[in-house]
This record gives structure tokens, C-alpha cells and sequence, in this order.
């Protein structure tokens, strides 16, 4: 599936693709309105998206050019905001076809869920899922391990993917998970989170070489610290960006 991006911004650009990334696209990224409209019938996108705020009179015309061929349940469009979007120009998305809009910052986890989620209601994509999961980077600093609850050895391993249902967990020795299947719950888990080590009960809902774990319970208040961490990582993303730019210009 391929997705067109029409951005400006650098950075907004790395932020859509890692969080865009579970989803399966292809990306192929413009810096040019006119050149994108010219390369849409041979890309032939399955969605498309633009900032308002790199092309805050372009965007218009090109989501009126989309329309006149392509409509809604065939290519999603969807506009960036900047905070000064007016209510105005909201309408006039809404009445030219637009199929949504999301604050381009993308700093909080309900900007990322509705990005996903415009574009999963109208793509099929590969896997659909109760909650949008994050692929996870080292800078996040996720960490889980857990005991087997019927010979009390260690599993160590890797988070691969998060989100506020579950993980999915590659272990270091595959072998040592012999014989646990689905539905197994594991009551000794740490879950790493930042700074903050959480203590939740998961069950195995999926096995293999991979495993995936859902979290079926938690003690008092730490779902909330892991809720607000996953909110907290499109800013911290942006920060990180912003500290490596500046790094390199010192250089």
C-alpha cells in the first residue's frame, strides 16, 4: 500500500513514518504540491496526506484535485494542522472531501490513535488491532522480563511492539519458553517504562518465536504511568530530533 506525503518538514515527516509504520504503507514523500498532483495517477496512492501548515493555500487545491477522481473510501486524504487552523478553514476541509484532520505535532497519544485510526477505517490493512501498538526504539527505553510461573526461571528478551493492551516480547533463548501456550498467565513480570519499573499480570494471547503478552492487570495507578509514558513519546521523539540537529550544528 502506498502512502503520499506532501511535507515540508523533516521532522514532521520522521514522526509520521515511525508511528504510521505498524500499518504497512510504503512511503513516497513530496516537498512540491504541484510536482505531487502532477505524480498522483502514476503513484496511484492508497492515502494521502499534507500539511496545512508547509501549504496552507495549496492544500485546497489539491485535495479538490484528489476528489474530482478519487473519492473518499478510495484514498483517504488527510490535512495536517497547525494550531492556528481556524474553525473556517475546518469547514471548507469537511465540504471539499477531506478525511480528516490531525494536529501535525502529533504530541499526544490521541493525535497518533487518530491519524491510525483515519487511515484503518478506510485501508485493509494487514492487521487491525483493538489498540495502536508502537514499535519500540532503544531512546524509549522499554525493558521486560518475567518468570515462568512453573519452574521459576528468568526470561529475559525484547520488547518488539507496545501499546496500553500489550506487548509483543522476543526472549533470548526461545528454547526456555518450551511448552507455555496461549492463555498462560504470568504473574512475576517487570515492565520497564523510562525511569519506572511496573509490576503487571500478562497472559500469552499469541505464541512462537515472538510472543504476545496482554496485560491483564496492573496495580494501583501504574496503567495510568504507562498510558501517560506512551502519550509522552511523540514529544520526546520531537526533543530528541530537535537535540541531534542542534548537536550536529554545533559540530
Amino acid at each position: 500500500m502506498k502512502l503520499l506525503l506532501v511535507l515540508g518538514n523533516d521532522d514532521t515527516h520522521k514522526l509520521i513514518t515511525h508511528y504510521i509504520k505498524p500499518l504497512g504503507f510504503e512511503f513516497i514523500r513530496y516537498t512540491h504540491v504541484p510536482k505531487a498532483m502532477d505524480s498522483i495517477d502514476e503513484i496511484n496512492p492508497h492515502a494521502i496526506i499534507i500539511s496545512a501548515l508547509d501549504f496552507p493555500r495549496h492544500w485546497k487545491i489539491m485535495a479538490k484535485f484528489v476528489r474530482n477522481e478519487r473519492p473518499k473510501d478510495a484514498c483517504p486524504f488527510i490535512v495536517l494542522k497547525g494550531e492556528n487552523f481556524s474553525v473556517e478553514e475546518a469547514s471548507k476541509a469537511s465540504f471539499i472531501g477531506v478525511s480528516g484532520l490531525v494536529a501535525e505535532t502529533l504530541d499526544s497519544f490521541t493525535e497518533i490513535s487518530r491519524l491510525q485510526g483515519i487511515l484503518s477505517r478506510y485501508m485493509p490493512v494487514d492487521e487491525r488491532r483493538r489498540t495502536r501498538r508502537i514499535y519500540t526504539e532503544p531512546w524509549q527505553r522499554f525493558g521486560f522480563v518475567f518468570t515462568r510461573p512453573d519452574n521459576h526461571v528468568l526470561i529475559t528478551g525484547a520488547v518488539k511492539d507496545i501499546s496500553t493492551g500489550g506487548l509483543s516480547f522476543m526472549p533470548d533463548n526461545a528454547s526456555l519458553l518450551k511448552n507455555m501456550g496461549v492463555d498462560t498467565d504470568l504473574e512475576a513480570c517487570s515492565l520497564r517504562t523510562g525511569d519506572t519499573i511496573l509490576s503487571p499480570i500478562c497472559r500469552i494471547s499469541r505464541a512462537g518465536r515472538i510472543i504476545s503478552l496482554s496485560f491483564f492487570y496492573f496495580p494501583e495507578k501504574e496503567k495510568e504511568v504507562l498510558n501517560n509514558y506512551l502519550e509522552s513519546l511523540p514529544l520526546m521523539e520531537l526533543e530528541r530530533i530537535k537535540k541531534n540537529q542542534l548537536s550536529l550544528f554545533q559540530n
